[in-house]
């Protein structure tokens, strides 16, 4: 039978700091992937960003082909342990919460792993995670989709033209200022108007040539890609060198420290030929969701792992998040890392699972599925009074159930029985729901200085990685709207890339004032526009280097073979003189730029 444990015992709970900039978050309403379809149209822009989205979801994301199948055969499919899920449901697995468990310390080394000194840029450490072969792959593989639609068309296009490096990290540096300097459509950043026109952008290339990248923009070989039921068929065709190259570098540039966090991120689109599944109850009828590894501390994103399809029965949920948490964890068992995860995928066989693994772990649980206590049911427990709580324990693992606004159910094999901690000051904006993703739960103000579980408390504090990670991605947007599904992916990994680039360099300085910004702290606004500027480089377009040549020539004109002389027969208005609101007329002029100008000061004048 379960204890009450209802004493005010304080106690230290683990030390996270969270060193991050604050925005709005949203979450992203979560879907499945199918394979897209080919479409042979000019792809098109939308002039509208979908940055977040208020709809959300409680269905999986997941589906598998073997759904109908029996359940071993689907257990064995998934590696799950069919042993440990039968033993949870046995009337005498839970006992009292009077047990001794036992902790190992964590003494694994963590944090940067980068040889760059003191004086390193915001381009050199995101090189450490988007490398210059992928941009290299990008413009091969952009240059042969432009041919391979060219021939498919039948048709050439005379304003495309092989890219190369240099204009590539300068479309992608532009992609990334977008962000930064946000407006309604990628057009304006063009516009004549001075209020609203970029003159950097201008300067880079011309609107058309953006467009025309982001037309071909390519990241895999298009004539081998496989359709759907052939051998080596892959949902992720698209990007799959893309996440090759990053899963590796993500991995080794950040060694985990001991608090991780496992949760769900959404990335929120309006496609028409997105590969999810349509909710026509939600505002927002697409969606695509990715699962993300984060310290709990930095932020930082050690993997992501992207969704297909989703599950349609309870048990494959369960059987999915015992699949995708010990797929996110690879590599790290036996080092005693703490894992902290929603309800969504929480059960009894998955932490019996990481607790043999090395990992402890703690989250809150759906009391209805299979292997939690039958005594702490809701129908059991009865009606709770805030601040009281009811545990079950077996070993390291321990089920809690307790009333905080709401009624919450906890598995954890991190934390004692018994320990109860009194409610900070301030809490996170963070609440476990027992039934629920982990949202925020409504007057959680009423609940400061009530005592609460251990479990409960430690879910709080650490329960935030994801969500670090999300508020600094999400604050500035890297890429465009567009119709393609795996876009919003290739843009939603850079933008990872860049939060991870940041939280290296915060960290690798530790503290101290980046480099030429006179002692002030490096923000991520400066981070990305530095980032930003670096990657573009001295890069100019064609009608960037012309108007570059005329200011070189505007120097000494008579160098360059500028002079005044006699252009036509007929006199023609003034160039100079009309930029001047002036009218005059001459037949004289500069045959370089093709002008008439007067005799006089009006030549000097107008080559300056």
């Amino acid at each position: 039978m379960a204890t009450a444990r209802n004493g005010r015992e304080l106690f230290t709970i683990l030390e996270t700091s969270a060193d991050t900039e604050s925005s709005a978050a949203c979450d992203g309403q979560d879907n499945g992937l199918k394979h897209e379809e080919e479409d042979n149209s000019e792809e098109c822009h939308h002039s509208t960003s979908t940055n977040c989205s208020d709809a959300t979801s409680n269905d999986s994301d997941l589906d598998f082909s073997d759904l109908e199948e029996e359940e071993e055969e689907r257990a064995s499919f998934l590696g799950y342990d069919e042993d440990l899920y039968e033993d949870c449901a046995s009337p005498d697995f839970w006992g009292e919460p009077d047990q001794v468990i036992s902790i190992e310390t964590f003494s694994a080394s963590s944090g940067p792993q980068h040889s760059l000194g003191d004086d390193a840029e915001p381009r050199d450490y995101f090189r450490i995670l988007f490398p210059d072969s992928l941009f290299e792959h990008m413009v091969e593989q952009t240059n042969n989709n432009a041919l391979y639609r060219q021939r498919r068309s039948g048709k050439t296009d005379p304003h495309w033209h092989p890219t190369h490096d240099s204009e590539m990290r300068a479309y992608v540096g532009l992609n990334i200022l977008m962000g930064v300097n946000q407006l309604p459509d990628s057009g304006m950043y063009w516009a004549s108007d001075i209020f609203i026109g970029n003159a950097g952008f201008k300067k880079t290339m011309t609107a058309r040539r953006f467009e025309k990248l982001t037309q071909y923009l390519q990241l895999c070989d298009r004539e081998a890609e496989p359709v759907r039921g052939e051998r080596g068929y892959d949902g992720l065709f698209k990007i799959r060198p893309l996440l090759d190259v990053l899963d590796n570098t993500m991995w080794d540039a950040y060694t985990p420290n001991r608090c991780l966090t496992i949760d769900k991120s959404a990335l929120v689109t309006r496609a028409p030929s997105s590969p999810t599944r349509s909710v026509p109850a939600k505002p927002l009828r697409k969606g695509l969701s990715v699962w993300m590894l984060c310290d709990s501390r930095s932020g930082y994103c050690h993997r992501a792992k992207i969704h297909v399809g989703r599950p349609s029965e309870d048990q494959a949920v369960v059987l999915h998040g015992y699949r995708v948490v010990t797929s996110l964890v690879r590599g790290l068992e036996g080092q005693y890392h703490h894992l902290f995860m929603d309800s969504l995928y929480n059960s009894v066989p998955l932490l019996q699972r990481l607790l043999k693994d090395g990992f402890y772990a703690c989250g809150p649980a759906h009391s209805g599925r299979r292997g939690f206590p039958e005594v702490l049911r809701p129908r059991n427990v009865g009606k709770l009074s805030q601040g009281e709580f009811y545990q079950c324990q077996r070993g390291n693992l321990v089920a809690t159930v307790t009333r905080d606004v709401k009624v919450i159910s906890c598995l954890s094999t991190n934390s004692a029985p018994g320990i109860v901690g009194i409610s900070p000051e301030e809490e996170p904006n963070c609440e476990m729901d027992g039934e629920g993703d982990g949202d925020v739960a409504e007057g959680s103000a009423a609940t400061f200085g009530l005592p609460k579980p251990l479990p409960l408390l430690l879910y709080q504090e650490n329960m935030r990685g994801v969500e670090l990670c999300d508020r600094l991605r999400e604050c500035y947007q890297v890429g465009r709207p567009h119709r393609k599904w795996w876009r919003y992916f290739l843009w939603f990994y850079v933008n990872v890339c860049i939060v991870n680039a940041y939280v290296l360099l915060k960290e690798s300085r530790g503290g101290a004032p980046a480099a030429g910004l006179n002692g002030k702290q490096l923000t991520q606004h400066h981070f990305r526009a530095r980032l930003a500027q670096q990657l573009i480089g001295d890069y100019q377009g064609a009608r960037g280097m012309e108007r570059a040549a005329r200011k070189r020539h505007a120097d000494s004109p008579i160098e360059y073979g500028h002079r005044l002389e006699r252009m036509s027969e007929r006199s023609r208005r003034c160039r100079n003189c009309t930029n001047k609101g002036l009218r005059h007329e001459s037949v004289f002029g500069c045959k370089i730029c093709n002008v008439h100008l007067c005799r006089g000061g009006c030549f000097s004048e107008f080559h300056k």
